[in-house]
């Protein structure tokens, strides 16, 4: 066999994003994950996975029941002027590991920064963070905060961690915007 072939890791999968941001004109906030796991791909929407406490940690901090459809959980966001999105318009990727992404093209944030009110810029997890900063961060031109990640594979934060982590960052940026 040549040494200069490839083994090729058929595990790997090219996948496109397929369902659109949530946001609107009066969307403040903006909070990115990567790339939707295998359920939220089934789903058609994001967190999907019944393991994310993504949900459960924006109804804490929102003051709202955990929503259970997608209409309740694009109500929830809007109301509180909050907009989701993923960094990642495409890659190859093995099941939901984000770990495992690769040749990624990433999404075009600014088509909701100019078509909303957004001042503030979150990332669900180190992995999002990294690629907001590679691939979106220039195009942007804006920073972003780290928020802990929700997913089931972060077992250090508990739900209650995570609220408190979250709520801690997401104030100190609006109090540092308001000059507070």
């Amino acid at each position: 066999m040549n040494s200069r072939m490839k083994t090729v890791d058929h595990r790997y999968q090219h996948v496109e994003h397929t369902f659109e941001p949530v946001y609107d004109e009066e969307s403040e906030i903006l909070i990115l994950g990567t790339f939707p796991s295998v359920k939220s791909r089934e789903q058609d929407f994001y967190y999907g996975h019944p393991q994310n406490r993504f949900w459960k940690v924006l109804a804490n901090l929102t003051g709202e029941k955990i929503p259970q459809t997608v209409e309740d959980k694009k109500e929830m966001l809007l109301k509180h002027h909050i907009a989701i999105w993923d960094v990642v318009q495409s890659c190859d990727i093995i099941g939901s590991s984000d770990s495992s992404i690769k040749n990624v093209v990433p999404a075009d944030l600014n088509y909701v920064l100019t078509n909303s009110n957004i001042t503030r810029i979150f990332v669900n997890g180190d992995k999002a963070y990294k690629l907001y900063k590679k691939y979106c961060q220039e195009a942007t031109g804006r920073d972003a905060v780290k928020l802990p990640s929700t997913s089931p594979a972060n077992a250090v934060f508990t739900l209650e961690r995570l609220i408190c982590s979250w709520r801690e960052l997401i104030c100190e940026q609006k109090e540092e915007r308001n000059g507070i």
